[in-house]
C-alpha cells in the first residue's frame, strides 16, 4: 500500500488560502467599492444582474487597480520601485471612500502579513507606511506575503481576485438580498472569469495602472451622498 504524503510541493496554497479568506480581518465585509449605490438605484436587484456586474467590475475595474498592483508588487525586489507602485495605486483611487478603505484595508492587511508571514520586504514595507513613505495598499501587502512563502505570480493575482469576489458577493447576499445558494451559483460562475482576467492581467503595462470605469468611479463617489447605506464605500 502507498503512503499517504505528509508535505505537498504546493505548500503555497495553504498561505493563499489563509490570505484569501474571507474571514481574514481586514474589514472587506464593511466596504461595498460602489455596489451600494447600484443597489439604490436598482440597477442591481437580483442574482442576474449582480452577476453582471460583478463580471464588469472584475474585468473593467479591479484588473486595472488591484489585480495590477498585485502583480507588479509580486514581481518587484526593489524598495523604490514598491513605494512607486504603492503611490501609483492609491494615487489612482479618486473617490474619497475608496481611496480610504483602501489605506484601512491596507493596514489590515499588512498587520496580518507582518503578524503570520513576515519576511524582510514585508517588514520594510511596514515601515516605509508607519513611516508616513507609503500609503499601505492590501494588494500589495498580500502580494508580498504571498511571494514569501513561495506562491507564483498567477496564483497570487487569482487568490486575491477571487478573495474580492467573494467579499462581493457576501455583501451581494446581504444587500439585495440574493441568498446564500445563489451567491454560490455567482462565485462558481466567476471561476472562469477570474482566470481570463488573470491572463488579461499579465498583458497591461504599469502605465495600465489606474484605467478609469466612469461609472463606476461615479457610482463610487455618489455612495459617500446616500441618505442611508449599509457599507462604508
Amino acid at each position: 500500500m502507498q503512503n499517504t504524503p505528509t508535505s505537498s510541493p504546493a505548500g503555497h496554497l495553504l498561505t493563499l488560502l489563509q490570505l484569501s479568506d474571507s474571514a481574514l480581518p481586514t474589514g472587506a465585509f464593511s466596504h461595498s467599492l460602489g455596489l451600494e449605490s447600484y443597489l439604490s438605484t436598482g440597477m442591481v436587484h437580483d442574482e442576474a444582474s449582480f452577476s453582471t456586474w460583478l463580471g464588469k467590475f472584475l474585468s473593467q475595474s479591479l484588473a486595472y487597480t488591484d489585480g495590477l498592483a498585485v502583480r507588479l508588487a509580486h514581481e518587484t525586489t526593489s524598495g523604490d520601485e514598491l513605494a512607486r507602485i504603492d503611490a501609483l495605486v492609491h494615487g489612482a483611487a479618486v473617490p474619497r471612500q475608496i481611496r480610504e478603505a483602501g489605506v484601512k484595508m491596507g493596514a489590515r492587511m499588512l498587520h496580518v502579513a507582518t503578524s503570520v508571514f513576515p519576511t524582510p520586504e514585508v517588514e520594510e514595507y511596514r515601515r516605509q507606511v508607519a513611516a508616513g513613505h507609503c500609503a499601505g495598499h492590501p494588494g500589495i501587502a498580500f502580494a508580498l506575503g504571498a511571494r514569501g512563502a513561495g506562491a507564483p505570480c498567477a496564483d497570487t493575482v487569482a487568490a486575491y481576485l477571487f478573495s474580492t469576489v467573494t467579499s462581493m458577493t457576501q455583501n451581494a447576499i446581504r444587500g439585495i438580498p440574493i441568498g446564500q445558494d445563489a451567491g454560490q451559483r455567482v462565485q462558481r460562475k466567476m471561476h472562469a472569469q477570474v482566470l481570463d482576467t488573470v491572463e488579461m492581467i499579465f498583458t497591461l503595462k504599469e502605465e495600465d495602472l489606474g484605467v478609469a470605469a466612469p461609472g463606476l468611479e461615479i457610482a463610487q463617489m455618489r455612495h459617500e451622498h446616500l441618505r442611508a447605506r449599509m457599507f462604508m464605500s
